[in-house]
Order: structure tokens, then sequence, then C-alpha cells
């Protein structure tokens, strides 16, 4: 049973379908909002079957052991993150206490893999892009941690689990957060380096950042830890800041996870859709001015409100 839930169902396949649905939808409706028709339904999926068709060119001078290890390592962090995240019920699948640490570190190996990827590869367009890549890192890294640490606070606890059973028996106690949840999202935006902060993959600048020497498997591997970081990113702003509906019934939970992760996907959509990209030391500037300073006073909020409450 345990071999089925890591693999098919809540694990890697299941994921990878999430993924490529959710891939579609984002660019679907970036599409409409935009009064352009979009991709076919089938279009992910085409794109993924025609990567794992085409060959893996390595560059010369790059470490071809890293080089190939890195997507695995991106694509196996996400979905192992996603098995600590409570998403239709209250716990998750292995819950333990501090899994919100676990997670949130697990979601930071893919970013630093990009680095790496870019490193490694020895190409000029590719270390511009992991300069980026890591550059954005340490900027919104900070605020995100802050944002999911405070209602962290507020629950007194560091496992989700627990966290999702607090809200869910107090369901007002989300208004609190509604700070925090804001800027979860924005900094998803620039973990996932989704516009306005896709800078480290600037194709009219720097070609495909970190991954311009990246084809073939390699390249799919990237693409699917991607999307399936989306969906797991969406999930833990979900699991924190919206435990609504969870240990009622399974079918009911699991509807209400994917309307719940919908909304926080369209959201990212609508961003990148009514931005334009900036500037890297803009995103710097904006991190450390605007987001880092509201996460702490989201903290400070969540410190009163817990002082007050209990």
């Amino acid at each position: 049973m345990e071999l089925f839930n890591i693999i098919i169902f809540p694990g890697f396949f299941f994921l990878v379908f999430l993924g490529l649905f959710y891939e579609f939808t984002d660019r679907k409706v970036h599409a409409r909002l935009q009064n352009r028709v979009g991709p076919p339904w089938f279009q992910p999926v085409a794109d993924i079957l025609k990567l794992f068709g085409k060959e893996e060119i390595i560059p010369e001078e790059a470490d071809s052991v890293m080089f190939a290890l890195m997507p695995a390592i991106a694509l196996a962090s996400v979905v192992t993150a996603y098995f600590y995240i409570p998403t239709w019920g209250y716990e998750s699948l292995y819950p333990f206490k501090c899994d919100v640490i676990v997670v949130i570190y697990l979601l930071t190996i893919p970013t630093i893999t990009f680095f790496l990827a870019g490193f490694f590869s020895t190409s000029l367009y590719s270390m511009i892009g992991a300069i980026r890549c890591q550059t954005q890192f340490f900027s919104y890294e900070v605020p995100m941690f802050l944002a999911i640490l405070s209602p962290a606070l507020l629950a007194d606890t560091w496992s989700l689990s627990e966290m999702t059973k607090f809200y869910s028996h107090h369901p007002f106690h989300w208004i609190i957060n509604i700070a925090g949840f804001l800027i979860a999202v924005v900094c998803l935006l620039g973990k996932l380096e989704k516009v306005p902060f896709d800078m480290p993959e600037a194709e009219t600048e720097i070609v495909a950042g970190t991954f311009t020497e990246y084809s073939g498997k390699f390249l799919a591997f990237f693409r699917l830890a991607i999307d399936i970081e989306m969906v797991v990113g969406a999930s833990l702003i979900a699991a924190v800041f919206l435990p609504f509906g969870l240990g009622l019934n399974p079918v009911f939970g699991f509807i209400l996870y994917i309307v719940k992760i919908s909304f926080v996907i369209f959201l990212l959509t609508l961003a990148r859709t009514v931005t334009a990209r900036i500037r890297i030391d803009q995103m710097i500037r904006f991190c450390w001015l605007y987001l880092a300073p509201l996460a702490f006073l989201q903290l400070l909020i969540s410190l009163v409100a817990k002082g007050i409450l209990n």
C-alpha cells in the first residue's frame, strides 16, 4: 500500500498529472486573459513526450555527472515535499513533528539545483541565469519563510498536520494571516520564476537561462519539477492559509483541495498576466523593502493575536 501511495496516488504519477494539467490551465487562462487562443489541452503532455524522445547533449567542458544529477534531484525533492503536506484531510501521508521546516527545506532544493545546473554547464548564458537564480533565491526565501512561520506560531506547532487541525477548529483565525497569504503567493511567483520574476530564464536576453544547455529527458525532468513545484507550493499555501473543510468527508475534502489549489494557481496566473518583467535589482529591492517588512509585521500580528486569544 505504501508503494502505491508513493508511486501512484497521491504520489509521483498523481503529481505528474496535476502538474501537467495545471501547466495547461495556467497557459490557457494566461492566453485568454490576453485575448489569445492558447494551447490545446494535450500540449504539455506532447512537450514532455517530445523531450523524452530527443537526444541528451552534454557540453564537453561540463561536469557530466553533476549535469545529469541536477534534474533528478530537483524532481525528487518536490515530490518528497508533497508527502508531508496535508491535502484533503487533517494529516499528510507521513506526518511528524517539525515537518513544516522539512517541507520549506525541500522546496529550496530545486532552486539550488537550477543554480548548480547552470554552474556545471560552464556556458556563459547558463552562468548568467544561474547567478540571477541564486540572487532571487536570497530575496524571496526569507519573506516566504516568515509568512509560513506566522500561522505556525499562532497555532503553536511546527507540524503541518497539527496546524491544519488547529485552523479547522478555529476557522476565523485565518483572517489574521491574510497578509501572510498574499506574501506567500508573491514569493511563490519568485520561486517558480514566473513573470514578473522570470529574470533567470529571460528568453529575449539569455536564451533559456540556466537551462540553455539542457535537452532531452534532462530538460523534461526540470520541466516536470517546475510543474510539480507549482502544485506543491499551492498545496502548502492552501494547507497553511486555507485549511477549510478538512476532516469531514474524503471525497468532499479532495474536491475542496482541488478548488483551493486552483484558486492559488489562478492568482499566480493573474499576477503574471497583469505585470511585466522587472530587473533583478528591482526584484531585490521589492523583496527586502516591502515583502520582508510586511512578513515581519505579519509575524508580530500573529504573536499579539496568540497572546490575546490564549
